[in-house]
């Protein structure tokens, strides 16, 4: 069969078209013959970030950027991340843009350190970068930048404080000063306070320490005393520790309940010393005897001739016997 000139022609095209394809799918790095894995990360700021961009893990390329997407409102920015190789990729990993100055930037991912690993379709952790003059800020005059950033900070607390600090949060900031300065005047009059009583001549705390200076110095000379005072106590203890107690226990023991019996017969009538505590009898007659003894007394220092006779001549005298006690008027009352 014979082909004319326009359907080789035909062909050449068709082919050439499908080289041309492949080619620049080539050139952008689509590979047409492998399965390939897509993951995504979603940005504020993709800071020029193109497709076919490179995507590299630790400064090796192993993927590019497909696709970038903002939708209507742009405020946040859908990247599509192509990959050439199956690759574990921790799912705490982190997807970094780092700007360049001599050309277009690049995503960087950094790997994690879990054990969960992303699949096809998830979405990568992003994180913040600084832009291309930020780089080379910190390349050109580190100082200048790390002023920059804590400007920047400040701004932005200041900013929060602003917007945070209503009036009567004000206001109440506006107390809190005022506290602030009586709490210092009040430290102030207390200083002074603590001043005068450490004053050296007539602080009350130089006082105290000259009393205790005079007691310690009082206890120093009488230590000799003191360690006499000791000595004896020492010796005193030595002593109590060396007697015998339970045998003096004992002998003490032995004395009460002799006491204690002796007082029972006392109080019994058995003996003539509880006969003469408990017999009224014997009490009545000890007065009988007593009240005679005293009316016989008395008749013998009044009539002394009736009971001794001196006179050879002479007789005894009788009659007018004494038949009570008289009164003994040779005791005077003291005043």
């Amino acid at each position: 069969m014979k082909i004319n000139n326009e359907t080789k022609i035909g062909v050449l095209a068709v082919v050439g078209i499908a080289l041309l394809v492949l080619g620049l799918s080539f050139l952008k790095g689509k590979n047409l013959f492998k399965k390939e894995t897509h993951l995504y990360a979603r940005y504020q700021d993709v800071q020029g970030l193109n497709k076919s961009n490179p995507v590299v893990i630790n400064g090796m390329q192993v993927g590019r950027i497909a696709n970038l997407d903002g939708g209507a409102s742009m405020k946040s920015i859908l990247v599509t991340i192509t990959l050439y190789k199956d690759i574990d990729i921790p799912k705490n990993s982190l997807a970094v843009i780092n700007p360049n100055l001599l050309g277009s930037p690049s995503m960087e991912i950094q790997l994690g350190s879990g054990g969960n690993y992303l699949k096809s379709g998830d979405t990568l952790m992003t994180t913040l970068t600084s832009g291309a003059f930020d780089q080379a800020l910190k390349l050109i005059n580190p100082v200048l930048y790390e002023v920059k950033n804590a400007v920047t900070s400040l701004d932005s607390v200041l900013g929060i404080v602003t917007n945070v600090f209503d009036p009567t949060t004000k206001n109440n900031i506006k107390d809190i000063v005022a506290n602030l300065n009586t709490v210092t005047a009040s430290f102030a009059v207390s200083a002074h306070s603590l001043q005068s009583m450490l004053d050296v001549q007539q602080g009350a705390l130089s006082h105290s320490l000259n009393n205790v200076n005079t007691f310690t110095s009082n206890l120093n000379t009488n230590n000799a005393k003191f360690n006499d005072i000791v000595e004896n106590a020492r010796t005193a203890s030595s002593k109590f520790a060396s007697i015998d107690l339970n045998k003096s226990l004992d002998s003490l023991n032995v004395a009460i309940n002799k006491f204690k019996e002796g007082a029972e017969k006392i109080n019994s009538r058995d003996g003539s010393l509880g006969l003469l505590l408990n017999d009224k009898s014997l009490y009545n007659n000890l007065t009988s005897t007593t009240n005679k003894i005293n009316i016989l007394l008395d008749d013998i220092r009044v009539h002394p001739k009736r009971y001794v006779n001196i006179s050879v001549f002479g007789k005894k005298d009788k009659g007018n016997y004494i038949t009570a006690p008289l009164i003994d008027d040779t005791l005077k009352v003291i005043k």
